[in-house]
């Protein structure tokens, strides 16, 4: 299903592709994020259980400018094990972006499909061991028909990473919204609409919610595009914690784990053991959404998704065979950021949630290497005189906190 806001949204994307990125920047950087990092989904969607040799079919629906795409893309290259990408998009500006991108990475392992989500039922694709959804089905005229066609062509046992908009941490941006609706109408054309929302932008109050919000920077660093999607969108919707898990539930999907876990630990926010006790008791959804009403400044949702009748049990961090594994940065870089007090400060959106380590933290970390199973790091250290039952304590206490922040994780099995 189409209406008259979708042919102002396909005009926008043709006019302005988001994000803006340029071709050339390949050659400096990887951009780097969540959902769809590599690591993180033989975790989050796979725990650690499937085979790295298997063939890896991945879907990026609404690719965009090519973010999602040419990482899960680059990862795949690297690790050699096969594996193919399938970007979907149906702004030609965008994919002509995304595509030179992969061409300057020199990726041969992405197919190109122009196409909406929604005419998924009819393109003859997949099935996919794993779909990217970013930023995407809040912009549909029907969420919940946009998420049952992905779910028709994900593999039996495979999974999702999603983002949606959350509406607490975007306070002011509707605000803008609607008084650029009032000023610049959706039906007048793109450049138009653009003008006059720098307009304002330069003159906006001092009182107005969105100069107080930092949560994102798109309508100042990130161009045309960057303000256009943010403030002239002509449809965008939040969700709530509530109401991400409601939609979802129209498909038969839950969540597998937010990202990061522990900023939805409602917890790590409440310093009082009688509050932490209350909230104990509230399942998980519940402690999600709590954890979105306290802090206040969660403007998207990132999730990692499957179906609700293909529980997920991950990998055990304590069994000898496992591999922890460094998400991205190395267990020797991390160590840096370990204070004297043995604690290690993470911020989310300008949050300080403090983590306490273990004093055998900064030495298990930098012998994280990839390879070496929990079995190897055990050995390792008892010829460093540290006995079995103090090196186990000090790594589950290690990947117990390092794990919520999505900074250890556990590498698949490699066959």
């Amino acid at each position: 299903m189409t209406d008259h806001t979708d042919a102002q949204l396909a005009a926008q994307y043709e006019a302005y592709p988001y994000p803006a990125r340029d071709p050339k920047d390949e050659a400096k950087r990887l951009v780097i994020g969540s959902p769809s990092h590599l690591r993180e989904i033989d975790y989050w969607v796979f725990g650690a259980k499937r085979p790295e040799s298997l063939p890896f079919q991945a879907l990026v629906a609404g690719g965009g400018t090519g973010d999602g795409a040419i990482m899960l893309a680059t990862h795949l290259t690297r690790r050699g094990a096969g594996g193919r990408v399938t970007y979907l998009d149906r702004s030609q500006a965008a994919m002509r972006i995304a595509r030179a991108r992969a061409e300057a990475r020199g990726l041969t392992n992405i197919d190109w499909v122009e196409g909406s989500i929604l005419d998924l039922p009819g393109l003859g694709l997949g099935p996919f061991d794993y779909i990217d959804c970013c930023g995407v089905l809040h912009h549909l005229p029907e969420p919940e028909a946009g998420l049952a066609a992905l779910e028709g062509v994900l593999a039996a046992g495979g999974g999702m990473g999603l983002m949606v908009y959350a509406p607490h941490g975007r306070t002011g941006v509707y605000m803008v919204q609607d008084a650029l609706a009032l000023l610049a109408p959706p039906e007048e054309a793109p450049a138009g609409r653009l003008d006059v929302g720098r307009r304002v932008m330069r003159h906006l109050p001092e009182s107005n919610w969105l100069r107080f919000n930092r949560n994102f920077t798109d309508h100042i660093n990130g161009g045309d595009a960057g303000l256009y999607d943010l403030l002239l969108n002509p449809r965008d919707r939040a969700f709530t914690v509530f109401r991400f898990a409601a939609l979802l539930g129209t498909a038969g999907m839950e969540v597998a784990a937010f990202m990061e876990p522990l900023r939805y630990d409602p917890a790590t926010w409440l310093p009082d053991p009688k509050l932490r006790a209350r909230a104990a008791t509230l399942p998980p959804m519940a402690r999600a959404a709590l954890a979105e009403a306290l802090v206040g400044n969660m403007s998207v949702h990132i999730a990692y998704c499957r179906r609700a009748a293909e529980p997920l049990e991950r990998a055990d961090p304590m069994d000898p065979r496992a591999v922890p594994v460094m998400r991205e940065m190395p267990g020797a870089e991390l160590v840096k950021s370990i204070q004297p007090d043995g604690s290690i400060a993470f911020l989310f959106d300008g949050l300080r949630a403090v983590v306490p380590l273990p004093p055998q933290a900064p030495a298990i970390l930098q012998a994280i290497d990839g390879t070496r199973t929990v079995a190897d790091l055990e050995a390792l250290f008892a010829e460093r005189g540290m006995g079995a039952e103090k090196f186990r304590r000090a790594w589950g206490q290690t990947f117990a906190a390092l794990e919520p922040v999505n900074r250890v994780l556990l590498a698949p099995p490699s066959d």
